[in-house]
């Protein structure tokens, strides 16, 4: 049974569990458990027993002209429970905590290209529109 479970600063043992398959790299425990601390920053995981098998992260922010709104940053689920329901079950996940905050307006990015991702957030009754996305290399 696959459980989804909002992380907050006690859970540091379980994310750095995580298989590397739903993240884009091993994790680093300075990084996570700053992230785990940070309280405009959101994870929450999917396990079955104690195998990670999913992620969404997110974060909060706003304007100075605009209220508090959500970004999902990244939604990875192992390659071997694709096709289940995780990834919903992960943004719902977050929406609900975003919503619980007061939020009223969140937002995700993809790649044109990317199929499964972009009928997920269709499902979840997303509205696409067409982006220019940029890169900076800062690394000077």
């Amino acid at each position: 049974m696959i459980t989804v479970k909002l992380l907050d600063e006690n859970d540091l043992d379980l994310l750095i569990s995580a298989d590397i398959s739903v993240f884009d790299g091993p994790i680093q425990p300075d990084l996570a458990k700053a992230y785990l601390a940070h309280p405009d920053y959101l994870i929450a995981l999917a396990s079955e027993g104690d195998k990670v098998v999913g992620m969404a992260t997110g974060l909060y922010y706003f304007h100075p002209d605009k209220p508090l709104e959500f970004f999902v940053n990244e939604v990875g689920v192992a390659e071997s429970h694709q096709r289940n329901g995780i990834a919903r079950r992960l943004m719902t996940t977050l929406f609900d905590a975003a919503r619980r905050r007061g939020v009223r307006y969140a937002w995700v990015g993809t790649e044109d290209d990317n199929i499964p991702a972009k009928a997920l957030y269709e499902r979840l009754d997303g509205k696409g529109q067409t982006m220019a996305y940029y890169e900076f290399d800062l690394k000077a």
